[in-house]
């Protein structure tokens, strides 16, 4: 997602404006190795956080868990691969010029399959009981149909403000950051504490497909594909149209 040089970030992602030099291990092969082996280290410590949380801490622990998992794969990592590991954060990476068309099917792929392992060592590490008790870490707040729009409408806005960080942080040229992991990270974090009562705040398909597999809960499972997915397009027409630099945004180019 971000490359540290002289003190600004600069995008690293698998299409020709910034890999066309590699071969194709590392423009085709590698980004999907790394999104599937960050997928499944954030979504291991995200699900293990749900599994082991006590009565005392609340959100806290889960907030405190995915941000600090994500924002640490991103800085390690997103040199690799452009640092997604959100299918959500793909669909807008491609949207905006961060990602190959070409690219996104493979990347989603990849994330889900990390998903899927990760929640599956989750289950392996964890007491069963505990396990059990917490649905594997699959989400279970959206219980009635009543409650489905105000999930589906939380899920887009907690997603809006991921994807708008990651694209404007660590693709938008005239917003580019070196803190682009922490500020991810961050909106994680602040999104769990604010949106996890209403609907979860997943944010992420992935991290909802992994456990609602291992588990087997598919209950309102769409709600974290919908809600995202949608932010997405959102995020893309807003950047693409208002608020991305002149190399990005495709009308109101004038001097």
């Amino acid at each position: 997602m971000c490359d540290l040089e002289s003190g600004s970030v600069k995008v690293k992602e698998p299409s020709g404006r910034g890999r066309g030099q590699g071969g194709w291990y590392e423009r085709l092969v590698q980004p999907c190795l790394v999104e599937l082996l960050g997928s499944a280290l954030f979504i291991f410590i995200g699900c293990l956080s749900v599994i082991e949380n006590g009565p005392d801490t609340g959100r806290l622990q889960p907030a405190l868990a995915h941000g600090l998992a994500l924002g640490l794969v991103i800085a390690t990592l997103g040199n690799i691969s452009g640092g997604h590991f959100n299918p959500a954060v793909s669909l807008a990476a491609m949207l905006v010029g961060g990602l190959r068309l070409t690219m996104l099917f493979p990347y989603w792929i990849s994330q889900l399959c990390g998903g899927l392992i990760g929640a599956a060592l989750a289950k392996a590490v964890s007491p069963e009981e505990r396990f059990w008790n917490a649905t594997g870490a699959a989400f279970v707040t959206v219980q009635e149909s009543e409650q489905v729009a105000g999930a589906v409408v939380a899920e887009i806005i907690l997603t809006t403000l991921l994807v708008l960080t990651v694209c404007m942080g660590a693709i938008n040229e005239k917003t580019l950051g070196p803190l682009a992991p922490v500020c991810i990270g961050f909106s994680v974090t602040v999104d769990i504490l604010a949106g996890g009562a209403v609907s979860g705040a997943c944010m992420n398909p992935a991290r909802a497909f992994g456990p609602a597999m291992v588990a087997n809960h598919w209950d309102f499972h769409w709600i974290y594909w919908l809600g995202p997915l949608l932010a997405s397009l959102l995020v893309g027409v807003l950047i693409r149209l208002f608020i991305g630099d002149a190399k990005i945004r495709l009308i109101l180019k004038g001097r």
